[in-house]
């Protein structure tokens, strides 16, 4: 990843690192690895990730 400084503006950078880092889920990974997590908790959390992806969905689903 690469962030270009332009005129010395050091803080202008690292927002713009902070945002793209964010935008890929940077601190959410490092904050996952972090702990060890039980294979029955990841497996747990997938499950419950999934159902909140789903009734996501279903909100925004088009009903003709």
């Amino acid at each position: 990843m690469e962030i270009k400084v332009y005129g010395n503006n050091i803080e202008k950078a690292l927002k713009d690192l902070k945002n793209k880092l964010q935008k890929e889920d940077f601190f959410k990974e490092l904050k996952r690895r972090t702990f060890y997590e039980k294979p029955s908790v990841k497996s747990k959390q997938k499950r419950i990730a999934a159902i909140k992806k789903k009734i996501k969905a279903s909100r925004f689903k088009r009903h003709d």
